[in-house]
């Protein structure tokens, strides 16, 4: 039978070609003996010889769908989310104005200020959702899309609009009531099965009822840049189907393409699912309390595929011009940003892929990068990836492939190095990096005007030169080369570290230290003249210099309360740095994440779970989670990158296990919220990957006074392993053991694990 035999048939009983990479899927246990009490059959299917019941619980909106056949079942779970602002006043009753103008972050300062962790609903009612609101006028000609699906292996991606339709097919053809965008203002939206690529909408009706829709992109269709969608709209009211519409792709053009039956449709969704579930089926593995964030995680890799062509390569953002173009496709951000995530959560075929794909195409023999305008520190944080590939997958072979442009990239920092030190000794820049920091300094008419020592761009080469040094003779590379870049990495160091201590502005509050040295006002002074100034973009140098990691701990610091108490933090996330605006103050949701893990090492525990819940409600969509490169808090619709797709998973990464960089110290549950430990659900995570190996920990209290946990510790264990319980106010360790051993807490409710032969650890934490 072929394909559109398949798609016309009313026994959808062909099986198509598998997926791509030829992945399995995880098997499907039977489905619990309840699981369908009160829920409606649909259909039946057959799939490679086996048939499937397919029932759905029609009871909720957020009801799932699941498939059940002896050999086994599959539910794929509802979660929609309002897209309409949900508390009144909002910004938490502060006037929009005071917010844009105010040096500190006076949204930050009221979510923090009752002292312990920030409320995550609090946190999410601090602005409206992104993209609640619809200003034609500001957007443009650009048609406000809220979700976009597609495939790994097609080219390009469908965007998917307010009220269910796409570029190629309408639900209104069927349901006139479905015209415009106005009637889904107040529509709820999610994704099915938790975080696969299908968006699922709530459309109330005025007569009762609600609309249902599905959507998603076709894992089987093999053309090259045409995404093949599959559409279900069902009327719904009381528990009951009133009228349903299945489409596939375009309107139907009768005889020869009419609608798809609902066997064709749940015979491709079923498949569509498994496929996501292969793609997916590496790396590390979670369980929360909130099960939502391993979700996001898992939907922010599929989205990876979906927006890089062939799953590898590099995209910056989707669908529009900006950032889908050919232009943005090297971008350093979308590199490092990838395989740092993909790194933290063992996907290691897919950052092989990405790094391998980015090194043969978009590295030049000289160490530049195919792109408009190279970032500077991009390169010091490139190498510094390069060496925690190698120790996280013991990958030499690939590094060894690309090892001449490794070296070139190192000797371009070096020459830069070199340049910086034939300056005069009194020259502010003396020994310190210049080059461009943001790449869009390439496309003004004065581009040299940021051709700077930016502090980051030192920072960067120091960590980058530091890491690759360490394993550059274990991938053939000569001992001298190592020594070099050691050298100049302790030299550069210092100079770093003297440069921003001669540049502290104490006589401020917070004190002050710009992004480079030599600057005269904060940068907030520096753009309100409304002209062009080298404190530009002063956003992406803060946070480099800061996820660097190589400042001590006091000017690190110092630097974070500079960064918030100076205008450069929104709702304690980064903010995207400008002019001062009455109008807006807004969240920048990539490369702010090197600001975050500066929180995480310094402690400050309650700011980094307010820059998770910030990010995840104001820097994404509601529902669907499309992350936006820079989100207002007004509602206005922003527009898509990729990297800001890539935080979450990082950051809860970072939440649960976290490395120090230069010790050996292993942190597990470090920024684990105080309401999951109490929560007598599991927190778990497994198969975490680090350079003393793979390591795990579950953690649940089991009674009101006790805790226990298991951690896994690596196979070569670091000289500390930290595991921490954070507990709210009021409550305290009272006893600890370890292994049926009495032990004892760290300040703090760290709980130190000794090395041991025992690669399993038992502990039990008993609380006053």
């Amino acid at each position: 039978m072929n394909r559109r035999d398949f798609l016309q048939s009313s026994v959808a009983g062909a099986a198509i070609a598998g997926t791509k990479q030829g992945v399995a899927a995880p098997p499907l246990p039977p489905l619990p003996a309840d699981a369908l009490a009160g829920h409606t059959k649909l259909t039946d299917i057959t799939i490679d010889g086996t048939r499937w019941a397919v029932w759905e619980d029609l009871r909720d909106a957020d009801g799932a769908i699941s498939f059940a056949s002896p050999a086994g079942g599959l539910s794929l779970a509802k979660r929609t989310e309002p897209m309409s602002a949900t508390a009144d006043p909002a910004h938490l009753g502060l006037a929009m104005r005071d917010i844009a103008l105010a040096d500190a972050d006076l949204l930050a300062d009221r979510l923090l200020e009752g002292g312990g962790d920030p409320d995550p609903d609090q946190v999410r009612d601090a602005a409206p959702p992104s993209g609640s609101q619809f200003d034609a006028e500001k957007i443009g000609a650009r048609l406000p899309w809220t979700a976009f699906v597609g495939t790994r292996q097609a080219e390009d991606t469908m965007p998917v609009f307010r009220n269910g339709r796409t570029r190629t097919y309408r639900p209104e053809h069927r349901f006139p009531e479905l015209s415009g965008d106005d009637i889904a203002l107040h529509r709820r939206e999610g994704l099915l099965g938790g975080w696969l690529p299908a968006v699922h909408k709530v459309i109330p009706r005025k007569e009762g009822g609600h609309w249902d829709l599905l959507v998603f992109a076709d894992t089987d269709a093999d053309n090259r840049f045409i995404v093949e969608t599959w559409h279900r709209t069902l009327h719904v009211e009381d528990g009951r189907i009133v009228a349903a519409d299945y489409g596939h792709s375009y309107a139907p053009y009768p005889p020869r393409r009419v609608h798809p039956t609902p066997e064709a449709f749940y015979t491709v969704l079923f498949r569509f699912a498994r496929a996501w579930q292969a793609e997916l089926a590496e790396g590390v593995t979670v369980s929360l309390p909130d099960p939502e964030w391993a979700d996001m995680a898992n939907h922010a890799f599929a989205k990876e595929l979906i927006v890089r062509p062939g799953g590898t390569w590099p995209k910056y953002g989707a669908v529009d011009r900006d950032y889908y173009g050919s232009e943005y496709d090297g971008f350093q951000d979308t590199f490092t940003n990838s395989l740092y995530a993909n790194l933290l959560w063992g996907r290691f075929a897919q950052a092989r892929a990405v790094l391998d794909q980015y090194f043969t195409d978009f590295v030049f023999p000289d160490g530049l990068v195919d792109m408009r305008g190279p970032e500077t520190g991009q390169y010091g944080l490139t190498l510094a990836l390069l060496a925690r590939y190698l120790r996280l997958t013991g990958d030499a072979a690939m590094l060894a492939k690309h090892r001449d442009k490794i070296r070139a990239t190192a000797t371009l920092l070096a020459d830069l190095h070199d340049a910086s030190l034939k300056l005069p000794a009194g020259d502010r820049g003396h020994g310190l990096i210049h080059g461009w920091s943001e790449s869009d300094a390439c496309l003004h008419p004065d581009p040299m005007l940021w051709w700077k020592p930016y502090w980051a761009n030192s920072a960067f080469a120091v960590r980058g030169w530091r890491e690759i040094a360490g394993v550059w003779t274990g991938i053939g590379g000569s001992a001298a080369d190592a020594a070099d870049w050691s050298d100049r990495a302790r030299r550069l160091h210092q100079r770093l570290e003297q440069g921003i201590r001669a540049n502290i502005r104490r006589d401020l509050e917070p004190a002050y230290v710009g992004p480079l040295p030599g600057v005269d006002e904060t940068f907030r002074q520096a753009l309100s003249h409304g002209k062009r100034s080298e404190q530009g973009w002063p956003h992406r140098a803060y946070a480099e210099l800061l996820q660097a990691g190589v400042l001590p701990p006091e000017l690190e610091a110092l630097v974070i309360d500079c960064l918030r108490g100076h205008g450069g933090t929104t709702l304690g996330v980064v903010a995207n740095v400008g002019a001062p605006n009455a109008a807006s103050r807004d969240i920048l949701g990539f490369i702010s994440y090197g600001y975050a893990e500066a929180l995480l090492r310094q402690d400050r525990i309650a700011e980094y779970l307010l820059f998770l819940y910030s990010h995840r409600f104001h820097a994404h969509t509601r529902g669907s989670w499309v992350a936006g490169e820079v989100s207002g808090i007004t509602g206005d619709l922003a527009l898509f990158c990729i990297p800001a797709q890539l935080t979450i998973p990082t950051l809860l990464r970072w939440m649960l296990a976290y490395e120090d960089a230069d010790a050996d110290r292993l942190h597990l549950a470090r920024a684990v919220p105080t309401r999951w430990i109490l929560s007598g659900k599991s927190i778990a995570i497994a198969h975490a990957p680090t350079r003393w190996g793979p390591c795990g920990f579950s953690m649940r209290q089991v009674a009101p006074d006790r805790i226990e946990a298991e951690v896994q510790m690596p196979p070569r264990p670091p000289r500390e392993t930290v595991l921490r319980v954070r507990l709210p106010v009021g409550r305290a360790v009272k006893r600890i053991t370890i292994d049926g051993k009495p032990a004892a807490a760290l300040p703090g409710s760290d709980i130190p694990l000794a090395q041991s032969g025992r690669p399993e650890r038992h502990i039990t934490i008993d609380l006053a």
